[in-house]
Formats: structure tokens, sequence, C-alpha cells
């Protein structure tokens, strides 16, 4: 039979690590995306914008009107799409392994608890032993 020895304050010092650096990978998914609305914004077009009839498309930097998309905002419109489900998949993966390894813990912790006061329970159902010389 395995025997398991997981030490919760251990587990969570890596939960608080791994927080931290999910954090700090979501500070940078924010500061790429920034980045490249940016870019796209200040990529202008290949065309005069009173010429263009084409579709409005790819990331605008918030606060400006949407003008005709060129080939680098397009090329940069479609490097993001391609990255958005990777990086929400790397999201929901980490906050969903974070979550396990709590629960898991969590229910080896309860699962120590609750054979413990097992014990404890039928300890206090054992019929009491005088011994000799005991309460003197």
């Amino acid at each position: 039979m395995s025997k398991w020895d997981i030490k919760p304050q251990g587990v969570q010092g890596q939960l608080t690590m791994t927080g931290e650096a999910a954090k700090d990978l979501a500070d940078a998914a924010k500061a790429m995306v920034n980045d490249l609305m940016s870019a796209a914004g200040s990529a202008g077009t290949a065309v005069p914008g009173s010429q263009y009839s084409g579709p409005m498309i790819g990331p605008v930097v918030p606060g400006t009107p949407r003008n005709p998309v060129g080939p680098v905002a397009a090329a940069l419109s479609k490097y993001m799409e391609e990255r958005q489900n990777q990086l929400q998949s790397m999201a929901e993966r980490t906050g969903n392994s974070m979550t396990g390894a709590a629960e898991a813990t969590n229910a080896y912790v309860q699962g120590d608890l609750d054979m413990a006061a097992e014990a404890q329970s039928k300890a206090l159902k054992t019929p009491r032993v005088d011994l000799p010389g005991a309460g003197k």
C-alpha cells in the first residue's frame, strides 16, 4: 500500500508562489495586448482613408476612431486571434490546477481529522481500566 506524506504548509507555499507567477503572467499578457493595440493603431494603412471601402477589422487603440486597417494591423490582429485561445487555456489550466491541489490537500487534512476523531471516539468507548496505585 502506498503512503501519503503531504505537508499542507508546503502545499500552501507552492500555491502562493504559483499564484504570484500566474499574476505576473496575467500582467504580461495584458501588457502584450495593450502593446499590440498601440502598434496596430500606429501602423497606418496602405491606402488613404477616404479611398478605403473594406471592412473595419483589427485591434484599435481605445478612444481613437476606427480607421481602415493596413497590413501590419491586420497581421497583429491575426496573431492575437491565434494566441487568445492559448492564453485563455493557460489561465484556466493554472487556475484549475491550483484549485485541485488546494481541494486535494484539504481533503487529505480532513481525512486526518476524521481518522483522529474516530480514534478518539473509539478510545472513549474503551472500558475504563483501574490501574493499581492510580488516583492516589
